[in-house]
Parts: structure tokens; C-alpha cells; sequence
């Protein structure tokens, strides 16, 4: 393999085309690439363009960028190779693509030959190919271990309590979480892809998370899978100085510490006009400053101040910021004058809260989010708004717990806590990325034994037929 040292180990990795996905994976090879590990990492051209971006100098000499092409579908054209901004009626249409590069695949891991491949939740196909190769393959999973045991738990016995109580659905999630595990896509669910990923994996599955929030979940799946499962970790990622916008810091700068709410809903989620209009409602009713990012679909071009309430930028004032598209989420939740992030509960945005020591006030709206927004209660770094019960976000609500969180003094446990662990997960620094190290080092160690056993007793087969 070209530049390949002996010393070192070759990973290939190919995550799902959602960004959600991508970035957990591209901070884990980051943190490998440190350690003597040269990473290969897969996608299609549109995901790997907003990837450079984030690869420094340094980075690019161990971390290479390989293009998976998917085939061209008349109603899938390439810039819709990925989930961000794809109209949500041709999702299927995209994992039915990525299952035809299947072959493409095949040929990029036959040519780089690496010594491991760590792949996603949906792709069955990758670890089959990989093992037909004689390479070891790793499922490693972004989400939360409490959304994906109490997933596997509704999927098999959808009419019976969790283990864990504090794991749970509301009414009106229920029918959302019946339409994820029934999606599917060349006819087969993707709940079931899933198992079999889980099912292919080596000895070990890699988790976003770290046993001190998550062990009895992370534990759950481990006797679920009969694997170890191995916690990576947080993987947070470090904000680029080059890209933030400093009108935001030198506004933010003017205000007290912890007066500020941040507010963003993910890259990949935009709000109903419904729930936009509640928020915008909660956060003026709440007295308290925020910096509210706001996004629309590519294929939707409405001014900001249409798509809010009437008069609610003037209502405001110098209280609020609204920013469209982007803003350096990390760099914003580490200053001192946030005092909240008001948050969908992606997995990704509730790692950033918890390392930045930020108490979430957790408005979650799909997926895997109802789940870690309960986790964010348990584990006491935060509180759940409360949706009536057909599932309406009320502007009373968010105002409440926004002011609780940030202002009240019944918020003063939550805060405490928020910090509290903000320390612990400093402290503990890169442990979790040690042990991955370790295991992945035995892994690729185990199976270059079980091959050279293998070509000895090849070759002794060999002599007994030649000379008998």
C-alpha cells in the first residue's frame, strides 16, 4: 500500500451519508491517526467536499479521503449523494443506491487492502465483503447506548416496560418510532440490516459514549450482541478558528456569564412552522439573551424574518441573535457567558453540552432524540420540555424550563451536575480512545495470526500431496 509503514495499522472506514454519521467517524480517525494508525475514509464526493474543510495539514498525512460513487439514478443526481438537504421522499431511493456500490466498494477494498474496516449501522453488505477478504470488520455505533437498547427492546416487545424505567416513549412518539423500525429499503427493514451488522462485527463493537452516563445500557447490548462493547468515547469536534463568524463572539462577549441560551436543532432537522413559532415564543416570553440558529431546507428560500412571528426580532431586541445556516457550535457552547443549550437531542449536540458543561434544556423531535433527551434527565444535566399530549410544543413550556435551567434556583442542581461532569470528562481525558487503541491493536494482531496458521497449514497440505 502505497506509504504504508510496516509499524503501522491500515483502517478503512465507511459510514452512513448522513453528516450525524460522518463526523463521529472522521473524530475518530483523527484521534487514531495519532497513534499510529493510517485512516482511509469513505464516502461520496458531495460528503467528502464539506470534509477537507475540517482535515488540517496535519491531519491530511495519515487520514486519506477515498470516493465511494454511487450509480447515477435519474431522480437522484449527485449532489443528493447524501442526507443533508435531501427531500425526505427519496431516502429510500439513497439507500438504494448505496446498496448498489456494493461492487464499487468491493473493488476500493481490494486495492487498499487495509488491515481493518470499521463500518456503519446500515450497510450489512461492507463487513460481508470485508470478511470474504479475510478483514477483520468493527460495527462502530454514533448513537447513544440508551436509544439503541431501548430500540431493540421496542422492536422485539413493543407492549412491555424497559428494564430501565427511566427509558421510555410518550404517546404520541410511539407512532414516529413504529415508522423508524418499520423504514426500510430494498425490502428489507432497516432495523434488520442493523442486526446483521451487529451480527458481522468482530468480537467488539465500537460505541459513542463513556461508561459513567451509559454502563448499563452499553452493557444491555453487550449481552444483546454477545460482543464487547467497546465506549470511544465523546468525540467532540475542536471548532476551526478560520471559520467563526465573529460578530456572534463580540455580541456574546457583552453579556453576563451564563445568561445566554444557544439554540440549534442539528444540520439535518428544520422546524415545522408550528414548533418555530412556539420556540420563537418560548425564548421571548423567557427573558433570557440567546443566539437561536436557523435553518431552512436547500430547496426552500424564505427570508428569516418571514419564517419567524411578526414583530419578534423588535420584540427582542438586543436580548436575541438569530443567525441562518451556521455557526461554530463548539466554540460557542465552551464560552463562559452560555448558560444552557437548547437542543433537538442529537447524539453529537448532547456529547458537545456535556463536555462543554452547558445543562440542555432538551426539545427533541425525531429518532433516537426522545430517548437521549430521558438521558439527559437521568444522568441530571438537564431538562425535557414537555409536549402536550398530541405532541405540541407549548410557548409557556419552553419559556418555563429555559428560565429553570438558566436563571431559577431550582435549575441549581442541573447546573451543578452539568459542571460536575464537564470535570470528570476532562479529567479522564483520552481513556476511553486508549482502550479502543488496544483492542483494535489485538483485533488486527489476532487475525494476521489466525492467517499466517492458516498459510503454514496450507503449505504443510501442500508438501504432503507433493511428496508423499
Amino acid at each position: 500500500m502505497e506509504g504504508r509503514q510496516s509499524n503501522t495499522i491500515s483502517v478503512l472506514m465507511l459510514p452512513w451519508l448522513a453528516y450525524g454519521h460522518i463526523s463521529p467517524f472522521l473524530e475518530l480517525a483523527k484521534a487514531l491517526s495519532k497513534r499510529n494508525f493510517n485512516i482511509y475514509l469513505c464516502s461520496t464526493p458531495v460528503n467528502l467536499s464539506s470534509i477537507k474543510a475540517k482535515l488540517t495539514q496535519k491531519h491530511s498525512i495519515s487520514i486519506k479521503l477515498v470516493e465511494l460513487h454511487l450509480p447515477t439514478l435519474p431522480e437522484l443526481p449527485s449532489h443528493y449523494h447524501t442526507t443533508n438537504g435531501l427531500p425526505p421522499h427519496l431516502m429510500p431511493t439513497l439507500k438504494k443506491a448505496f446498496d448498489m456500490a456494493k461492487p464499487s466498494f468491493s473493488t476500493i477494498l481490494k486495492t487498499l487492502n487495509p488491515d481493518l474496516l470499521i463500518y456503519d449501522f446500515l450497510q450489512h453488505w461492507a463487513p460481508e465483503v470485508a470478511l470474504s477478504h479475510n478483514i477483520p470488520a468493527t460495527l462502530f455505533l454514533s448513537p447513544s447506548a440508551a436509544a439503541g437498547s431501548f430500540l431493540l427492546h421496542f422492536f422485539k416487545d413493543p407492549n412491555s416496560e424497559f428494564l430501565y424505567p427511566a427509558m421510555y416513549i410518550r404517546d404520541h412518539e410511539r407512532i414516529g418510532m413504529q415508522g423508524m423500525l418499520g423504514a426500510s429499503s430494498n425490502g428489507v427493514k432497516d432495523v434488520l440490516r442493523f442486526e446483521e451488522c451487529a451480527k458481522l462485527s468482530s468480537e467488539i463493537i465500537l460505541i459513542k459514549s463513556f461508561r459513567e452516563i451509559e454502563g448499563k445500557y452499553i452493557d444491555y447490548l453487550s449481552v444483546a450482541y454477545e460482543k464487547k462493547m467497546v465506549p470511544v468515547g465523546l468525540l467532540v469536534q475542536e471548532s476551526i478558528v478560520e471559520e467563526e463568524k465573529t460578530e456572534i463572539f463580540e455580541w456574546l462577549n457583552k453579556k453576563d456569564k451564563g445568561s445566554t441560551v444557544f439554540v440549534s436543532f442539528g444540520s439535518e432537522y428544520f422546524l415545522c412552522k408550528e414548533d418555530m413559532e412556539e420556540i420563537a415564543n418560548g425564548l421571548a416570553l423567557s427573558d433570557v439573551n440567546f443566539i437561536w440558529v436557523v435553518r431552512f431546507p436547500m430547496d426552500e428560500k424564505i427570508p428569516v424574518e418571514a419564517a419567524l412571528p411578526e414583530g419578534f426580532l423588535e420584540r427582542v431586541g438586543e436580548r436575541g441573535m438569530v443567525v441562518e445556516g451556521w455557526a461554530p457550535q463548539a466554540r460557542i457552547l465552551g464560552h463562559s457567558n452560555i448558560g444552557g443549550f437548547v437542543s433537538h437531542c442529537g447524539w453529537s449536540s448532547v456529547m458537545e453540552g456535556m463536555k462543554f458543561g452547558v445543562p440542555i434544556i432538551a426539545i427533541p423531535m425525531q429518532l433516537d432524540q426522545p430517548m437521549n433527551a430521558r438521558l439527559v434527565e437521568e444522568v441530571g444535566v438537564g431538562m425535557e420540555v414537555k409536549r402536550d399530549e398530541s405532541g405540541r410544543l407549548e410557548r409557556e413550556e419552553v419559556a418555563r424550563v429555559i428560565k429553570g435551567v438558566v436563571v431559577e434556583r431550582n435549575g441549581e442542581a442541573v447546573r451543578r451536575k452539568a459542571k460536575e461532569l464537564s470535570e470528570s470528562i476532562r479529567e479522564k481525558g483520552e481513556e476511553e480512545i486508549e482502550g479502543v487503541v488496544e483492542e483494535l491493536v489485538k483485533l488486527c494482531k489476532n487475525k494476521k495470526d489466525e492467517l499466517v496458521t492458516s498459510n503454514l497449514r496450507s503449505d504443510s497440505t501442500m508438501k504432503r500431496l507433493v511428496w508423499p
